[in-house]
């Protein structure tokens, strides 16, 4: 059975690697006109925090089947001999907030505690509720190599290539998973896909080697995630807005708002500015349609939509996705019989 998958950030490439792992007798290409560091995955900053709160639309405990089973991956990769090459590793560090914890961070993470008021002095928290947490940090540019290789291994293949609606496939593929992120616009005309605008600062700091996130009740969002080479500083969240080109007005804010939380960033050197469209929706959209392709109906699953959980999450919507791909295929099989 001959299966596409449409978009090659880490949605894409994860949903491949699990239908090629976990479906008997598949070939499997990813197809894509951006690939590596041309994804908006690709410059994340790679925290693996479940704020399941941000997600709407979907049922919690789905959500958090879906960020446990990503967490199992996660954990185990960053635990496993492949943790440099693929780019993981644990990483502890602190959560401040001015409303308690109240999702299933606890349950997922390790170490997990609320800090105690002498501690919180200690540490110069201004914040009233903070927590202290161990998790996994993903540099997204070695991952994405790592995934595609992974692929290409167990005989996937990779083809660049600019699609102008998912119906060029039927008669080709016997199955498409639909993972394009923002391009569900045009290729599937779906109105519900949005742009949320990020922007990270990325300063050589190789002294700051935990996390720091801070979360305001007016919804301000500020991070610190450290990577092997760079420290990432964020963040933004700018509903509807395109503009990939960096805005060093918000960069010097976001520089502040760091260096408020971790006075230690003083001396840090800026190296570079990135800029990212997370493609939102409401719900995210896992569910399975077939596509009229004039004479030649094609099954397409469609996984999108995550906004700034594409990380987090990626990992368990492509068990999810691999899963919808596996029961048809055995469906189509014994109907041939």
């Amino acid at each position: 059975m001959k299966v596409a998958v449409v978009g090659a950030g880490v949605v894409g490439l994860s949903t491949a690697i699990n239908i090629l792992e976990n479906v008997p007798g598949v070939d499997v290409t990813v197809i894509a006109d951006k690939f590596e560091e041309e994804t908006t995955s690709s410059g994340a900053g790679g925290h693996f925090r479940p704020n399941l709160n941000h997600i709407d639309g979907v049922p919690k405990a789905t959500l958090k089947r879906w960020a446990m089973d990503s967490r199992d991956h996660f954990f185990s990769l960053a635990a496993s001999g492949a943790s440099s090459e693929s780019g993981t590793g644990f990483v502890s560090g602190y959560l401040l907030q001015d409303t308690p914890e109240g999702g299933v961070l606890e349950d997922i993470v390790l170490h997990f505690r609320r800090l105690s008021q002498e501690e919180m002095t200690r540490l110069n928290f201004k914040q009233r509720y903070c927590y202290v947490y161990t998790t996994v940090i993903t540099e997204m540019k070695k991952y994405l190599k790592w995934l595609a290789a992974r692929i290409v291994e167990r005989g996937g293949r990779i083809q660049r290539r600019k699609l102008s609606s998912l119906q060029e496939l039927c008669g080709v593929y016997e199955a498409v998973v639909n993972c394009c992120g923002l391009g569900a616009r045009q290729l599937v005309g779906d109105s519900n896909i949005h742009a949320v605008r990020g922007q990270l600062v990325k300063v050589r700091a190789p002294w700051v080697n935990m996390f720091y996130t801070s979360e305001t009740k007016d919804g301000v969002s500020t991070y610190v995630y450290p990577h092997s080479d760079v420290v990432n500083l964020g963040g933004s969240r700018q509903v509807g807005d395109t503009n990939l080109e960096p805005d060093l007005h918000l960069a010097e804010d976001i520089i502040r708002r760091t260096k408020q939380i971790v006075p230690a960033l003083e001396g840090a050197t800026v190296v570079d500015h990135w800029v990212g469209l997370r493609p939102t929706r409401t719900p995210i959209r896992i569910e399975q349609e077939v596509l009229d392709g004039n004479g030649k109906d094609i099954m397409v699953v469609h996984n999108y939509g995550h906004g700034a959980l594409g990380i987090t999450l990626s990992w368990g919507t492509a068990l999810e996705a691999t899963g919808i791909v596996k029961r048809w295929a055995l469906s189509r099989n014994r109907s041939k019989l």
